[in-house]
Protein backbone atom coordinates (compact mmCIF):
# COMPACT_ATOMS: atom_id res chain seq x y z
CA UNK A 1 0.00 0.00 0.00
CA UNK A 2 2.61 2.66 0.65
CA UNK A 3 4.56 1.52 -2.37
CA UNK A 4 1.46 2.03 -3.79
CA UNK A 5 0.73 5.41 -3.33
CA UNK A 6 4.96 6.69 -3.88
CA UNK A 7 4.64 6.96 -6.84
CA UNK A 8 1.12 8.87 -7.16
CA UNK A 9 2.21 11.42 -5.02
CA UNK A 10 5.85 11.61 -6.91
CA UNK A 11 4.45 12.34 -10.51
CA UNK A 12 0.89 11.61 -11.04
CA UNK A 13 -0.57 14.02 -8.47
CA UNK A 14 0.75 16.58 -11.09
CA UNK A 15 -0.46 15.29 -13.96
CA UNK A 16 -4.01 14.61 -12.45
CA UNK A 17 -4.31 18.36 -11.38
CA UNK A 18 -3.14 19.16 -14.90
CA UNK A 19 -5.98 17.30 -16.47
CA UNK A 20 -8.13 18.51 -14.46
CA UNK A 21 -7.39 22.01 -15.14
CA UNK A 22 -7.50 21.50 -18.70
CA UNK A 23 -11.01 20.25 -18.80
CA UNK A 24 -12.48 22.92 -16.90
CA UNK A 25 -13.46 20.49 -14.26
CA UNK A 26 -12.97 22.17 -10.77
CA UNK A 27 -15.53 24.52 -11.48
CA UNK A 28 -18.16 21.91 -13.20
CA UNK A 29 -21.80 22.51 -12.43
CA UNK A 30 -23.42 19.53 -13.65
CA UNK A 31 -22.77 16.25 -13.73
CA UNK A 32 -20.42 14.47 -15.69
CA UNK A 33 -21.12 11.11 -17.53
CA UNK A 34 -17.91 10.81 -19.85
CA UNK A 35 -15.36 10.31 -17.41
CA UNK A 36 -14.18 9.53 -14.44
CA UNK A 37 -12.25 11.10 -11.24
CA UNK A 38 -9.19 8.48 -11.12
CA UNK A 39 -5.84 8.69 -11.58
CA UNK A 40 -4.59 4.78 -13.14
CA UNK A 41 -2.16 2.76 -15.01
CA UNK A 42 -2.56 -0.92 -15.85
CA UNK A 43 0.17 -4.06 -15.15
CA UNK A 44 0.00 -6.75 -16.92
CA UNK A 45 0.67 -10.23 -15.48
CA UNK A 46 -0.12 -12.55 -17.76
CA UNK A 47 0.51 -14.38 -20.29
CA UNK A 48 3.48 -11.41 -20.10
CA UNK A 49 4.01 -9.33 -17.86
CA UNK A 50 5.13 -5.68 -18.70
CA UNK A 51 6.03 -4.75 -15.24
CA UNK A 52 9.47 -3.11 -15.94
CA UNK A 53 8.06 -1.74 -18.85
CA UNK A 54 6.26 0.86 -17.30
CA UNK A 55 7.48 3.80 -16.19
CA UNK A 56 7.56 6.39 -13.21
CA UNK A 57 8.08 3.18 -10.98
CA UNK A 58 11.40 1.99 -8.74
CA UNK A 59 12.93 -1.43 -8.80
CA UNK A 60 11.34 -2.22 -4.96
CA UNK A 61 7.67 -1.77 -6.34
CA UNK A 62 8.55 -3.54 -9.26
CA UNK A 63 9.93 -6.74 -7.06
CA UNK A 64 6.78 -6.16 -4.26
CA UNK A 65 4.24 -6.30 -7.43
CA UNK A 66 5.56 -9.11 -9.26
CA UNK A 67 5.48 -11.36 -5.93
CA UNK A 68 2.00 -9.85 -4.81
CA UNK A 69 0.76 -10.50 -8.45
CA UNK A 70 2.04 -14.45 -7.94
CA UNK A 71 0.44 -14.71 -4.81
CA UNK A 72 -3.38 -13.16 -5.89
CA UNK A 73 -2.99 -15.67 -9.31
CA UNK A 74 -2.53 -18.54 -6.85
CA UNK A 75 -5.55 -17.08 -4.62
CA UNK A 76 -7.79 -16.54 -8.28
CA UNK A 77 -7.35 -20.21 -9.58
CA UNK A 78 -7.75 -21.66 -5.58
CA UNK A 79 -10.91 -19.76 -5.95
CA UNK A 80 -11.96 -20.92 -9.22
CA UNK A 81 -12.02 -24.56 -7.87
CA UNK A 82 -13.76 -23.34 -4.97
CA UNK A 83 -16.66 -21.77 -7.34
CA UNK A 84 -16.28 -25.40 -9.36
CA UNK A 85 -16.88 -27.63 -5.96
CA UNK A 86 -19.87 -25.65 -4.92
CA UNK A 87 -21.56 -25.49 -8.54
CA UNK A 88 -21.05 -29.45 -9.10
CA UNK A 89 -18.19 -29.22 -11.57
CA UNK A 90 -15.37 -31.23 -12.04
CA UNK A 91 -11.88 -29.62 -10.09
CA UNK A 92 -10.08 -27.72 -12.75
CA UNK A 93 -13.30 -26.95 -15.03
CA UNK A 94 -13.26 -23.06 -14.79
CA UNK A 95 -9.09 -23.21 -15.02
CA UNK A 96 -9.36 -25.06 -18.71
CA UNK A 97 -12.25 -23.14 -20.24
CA UNK A 98 -10.08 -19.97 -19.09
CA UNK A 99 -6.92 -21.01 -20.46
CA UNK A 100 -7.60 -20.64 -24.37
CA UNK A 101 -4.07 -20.90 -26.19
CA UNK A 102 -1.75 -19.53 -24.35
CA UNK A 103 -3.31 -19.43 -20.72
CA UNK A 104 -5.39 -16.52 -18.40
CA UNK A 105 -4.93 -12.88 -19.40
CA UNK A 106 -3.94 -11.35 -15.68
CA UNK A 107 -3.24 -7.80 -14.53
CA UNK A 108 -3.45 -5.20 -11.75
CA UNK A 109 -5.32 -1.73 -12.37
CA UNK A 110 -3.83 0.53 -10.06
CA UNK A 111 -5.79 3.13 -9.65
CA UNK A 112 -5.96 6.96 -7.07
CA UNK A 113 -8.99 8.55 -6.46
CA UNK A 114 -7.82 11.93 -5.10
CA UNK A 115 -10.14 14.66 -3.49
CA UNK A 116 -12.89 16.21 -5.40
CA UNK A 117 -14.44 19.28 -4.97
CA UNK A 118 -17.70 18.05 -6.49
CA UNK A 119 -18.90 14.63 -5.72
CA UNK A 120 -22.21 14.93 -5.98
CA UNK A 121 -21.52 15.90 -9.98
CA UNK A 122 -18.33 13.44 -10.76
CA UNK A 123 -18.03 9.68 -9.88
CA UNK A 124 -14.58 8.44 -8.65
CA UNK A 125 -15.89 5.76 -10.84
CA UNK A 126 -19.34 5.25 -12.88
CA UNK A 127 -21.46 2.41 -12.74
CA UNK A 128 -20.55 -1.17 -14.56
CA UNK A 129 -19.89 -4.76 -14.15
CA UNK A 130 -17.00 -6.06 -14.82
CA UNK A 131 -16.12 -7.79 -17.96
CA UNK A 132 -13.90 -10.68 -17.09
CA UNK A 133 -13.59 -13.37 -14.32
CA UNK A 134 -12.54 -13.25 -11.09
CA UNK A 135 -11.59 -9.33 -9.37
CA UNK A 136 -9.29 -9.28 -6.14
CA UNK A 137 -9.39 -6.04 -4.75
CA UNK A 138 -7.24 -4.50 -2.36
CA UNK A 139 -8.34 -0.97 -1.19
CA UNK A 140 -7.48 1.80 0.53
CA UNK A 141 -7.68 0.90 4.85
CA UNK A 142 -8.94 4.15 5.31
CA UNK A 143 -10.90 6.45 2.48
CA UNK A 144 -13.73 4.65 1.49
CA UNK A 145 -15.85 5.41 -1.42
CA UNK A 146 -16.89 1.67 -3.18
CA UNK A 147 -20.40 0.62 -3.46
CA UNK A 148 -22.48 -2.59 -4.81
CA UNK A 149 -26.08 -2.37 -5.90
CA UNK A 150 -27.94 -4.86 -4.16
CA UNK A 151 -32.10 -5.22 -4.95
CA UNK A 152 -31.99 -1.91 -6.14
CA UNK A 153 -29.95 -0.29 -3.28
CA UNK A 154 -26.24 0.90 -3.67
CA UNK A 155 -24.53 -0.65 -0.54
CA UNK A 156 -21.16 0.66 0.98
CA UNK A 157 -17.98 -1.90 1.05
CA UNK A 158 -16.25 0.04 4.01
CA UNK A 159 -12.38 -0.14 4.03
CA UNK A 160 -10.75 -2.95 5.96
CA UNK A 161 -7.80 -3.03 7.08
CA UNK A 162 -5.53 -5.61 5.16
CA UNK A 163 -8.14 -7.88 3.24
CA UNK A 164 -8.68 -8.65 -0.48
CA UNK A 165 -12.28 -8.16 -1.92
CA UNK A 166 -13.77 -10.75 -4.46
CA UNK A 167 -15.80 -9.08 -7.19
CA UNK A 168 -17.09 -11.69 -10.19
CA UNK A 169 -17.10 -10.28 -14.08
CA UNK A 170 -18.94 -10.76 -17.12
CA UNK A 171 -17.39 -13.98 -17.92
CA UNK A 172 -18.30 -15.95 -15.12
CA UNK A 173 -22.21 -15.41 -14.86
CA UNK A 174 -22.29 -16.57 -18.49
CA UNK A 175 -20.10 -20.01 -17.53
CA UNK A 176 -22.49 -20.36 -14.18
CA UNK A 177 -25.53 -19.84 -16.66
CA UNK A 178 -26.30 -17.35 -14.29
CA UNK A 179 -25.75 -19.34 -10.88
CA UNK A 180 -23.43 -16.49 -10.11
CA UNK A 181 -23.96 -13.10 -11.31
CA UNK A 182 -21.51 -10.36 -11.99
CA UNK A 183 -22.07 -7.25 -9.69
CA UNK A 184 -22.69 -3.15 -10.58
CA UNK A 185 -20.49 -1.44 -8.75
CA UNK A 186 -19.05 1.68 -8.63
CA UNK A 187 -16.67 4.36 -6.60
CA UNK A 188 -18.21 7.55 -5.11
CA UNK A 189 -15.60 10.41 -5.29
CA UNK A 190 -14.61 11.95 -1.88
CA UNK A 191 -14.04 15.36 -0.79
CA UNK A 192 -11.46 14.51 2.22
CA UNK A 193 -8.62 12.21 1.34
CA UNK A 194 -6.59 10.03 -1.55
CA UNK A 195 -8.35 6.39 -2.12
CA UNK A 196 -6.25 3.90 -3.13
CA UNK A 197 -6.98 0.53 -4.99
CA UNK A 198 -5.73 -2.19 -6.73
CA UNK A 199 -8.10 -3.88 -8.69
CA UNK A 200 -6.53 -7.38 -10.50
CA UNK A 201 -8.57 -9.05 -12.50
CA UNK A 202 -8.02 -12.79 -13.43
CA UNK A 203 -9.91 -13.06 -16.90
CA UNK A 204 -9.91 -15.82 -19.97
CA UNK A 205 -7.34 -15.64 -22.62
CA UNK A 206 -8.29 -13.71 -25.64
CA UNK A 207 -8.94 -16.98 -27.77
CA UNK A 208 -10.84 -18.66 -24.84
CA UNK A 209 -14.18 -19.78 -26.41
CA UNK A 210 -16.72 -18.92 -23.60
CA UNK A 211 -20.73 -20.34 -22.78
CA UNK A 212 -22.44 -21.91 -20.21
CA UNK A 213 -21.16 -25.41 -18.73
CA UNK A 214 -23.66 -27.97 -20.44
CA UNK A 215 -23.64 -29.58 -16.49
CA UNK A 216 -25.39 -26.27 -15.66
CA UNK A 217 -27.50 -25.67 -18.46
CA UNK A 218 -31.56 -27.20 -17.74
CA UNK A 219 -33.37 -28.74 -20.21
CA UNK A 220 -35.85 -26.26 -20.59
CA UNK A 221 -33.74 -23.35 -20.92
CA UNK A 222 -32.05 -25.25 -23.62
CA UNK A 223 -35.50 -25.45 -25.51
CA UNK A 224 -36.59 -22.23 -25.18
CA UNK A 225 -33.29 -21.02 -25.96
CA UNK A 226 -33.05 -19.09 -23.08
CA UNK A 227 -29.85 -19.70 -22.14
CA UNK A 228 -26.72 -17.55 -21.81
CA UNK A 229 -24.49 -16.95 -25.54
CA UNK A 230 -21.35 -18.52 -26.65
CA UNK A 231 -18.32 -16.33 -27.99
CA UNK A 232 -14.76 -15.72 -27.54
CA UNK A 233 -13.35 -13.80 -24.86
CA UNK A 234 -11.38 -11.22 -27.17
CA UNK A 235 -14.75 -10.14 -29.24
CA UNK A 236 -16.37 -9.57 -25.93
CA UNK A 237 -14.07 -7.41 -24.86
CA UNK A 238 -14.26 -5.71 -27.90
CA UNK A 239 -17.74 -5.28 -27.60
CA UNK A 240 -17.46 -3.89 -24.15
CA UNK A 241 -14.99 -1.88 -24.55
CA UNK A 242 -18.00 0.85 -25.95
CA UNK A 243 -20.61 -0.60 -23.52
CA UNK A 244 -18.89 -0.57 -20.35
CA UNK A 245 -20.93 1.83 -18.47
CA UNK A 246 -24.23 0.54 -19.56
CA UNK A 247 -26.27 -2.76 -18.42
CA UNK A 248 -24.59 -6.21 -19.34
CA UNK A 249 -27.55 -7.78 -20.72
CA UNK A 250 -27.58 -5.90 -23.83
CA UNK A 251 -24.38 -7.03 -24.40
CA UNK A 252 -25.10 -10.85 -23.48
CA UNK A 253 -27.88 -10.38 -26.61
CA UNK A 254 -25.44 -8.91 -29.38
CA UNK A 255 -23.36 -11.95 -28.30
CA UNK A 256 -25.83 -14.07 -29.37
CA UNK A 257 -26.19 -12.93 -32.91
CA UNK A 258 -22.39 -13.63 -33.72
CA UNK A 259 -22.28 -16.86 -31.93
CA UNK A 260 -22.92 -18.93 -34.63
CA UNK A 261 -19.41 -18.04 -35.82
CA UNK A 262 -17.82 -19.68 -33.10
CA UNK A 263 -15.81 -22.89 -33.46
CA UNK A 264 -16.19 -24.83 -29.85
CA UNK A 265 -12.01 -26.14 -31.05
CA UNK A 266 -11.00 -22.55 -30.81
CA UNK A 267 -10.42 -23.73 -26.76
CA UNK A 268 -7.25 -25.17 -25.88
CA UNK A 269 -6.49 -26.86 -22.27
CA UNK A 270 -3.97 -26.94 -19.65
Amino acid sequence: EKLTKGPYKKCMEQRFKELVASKGLEGVQAEVTDMDWESTFFLRHLPVSNISEVPDLDDQYREVMRDFAKRLENLAEELLDLLCENLGLEKGYLKKVFYGSKGPNFGTKVSNYPPCPKPDLIKGLRAHTDAGGIILLFQDDKVSGLQLLKDGQWIDVPPTRHSIVVNLGDQLEVITNGKYKSVMHRVIAQKDGTRMSLASFYNPGSDAVIYPAPALVEKEAVESKQVYPKFVFDDYMKLYAGLKFQAKEPRFEAMKSIESDVKMDAIATA
